[in-house]
């Protein structure tokens, strides 16, 4: 298992930093679209 994450390696970090920075856009733009009346 850990040689098939090392494999990926520094693509794999990259995806999942770009998954999870998505994500927080999202839930952010719906909190802040909320508070200016409903965005969503």
């Amino acid at each position: 298992m850990m040689s098939t994450v090392a494999g990926t390696g520094y693509s794999g970090g990259f995806a999942l930093l770009v998954v999870l920075f998505i994500l927080l856009v999202i839930i952010g733009a719906s909190y802040v679209g909320k508070g200016y009346g409903g965005f969503y």
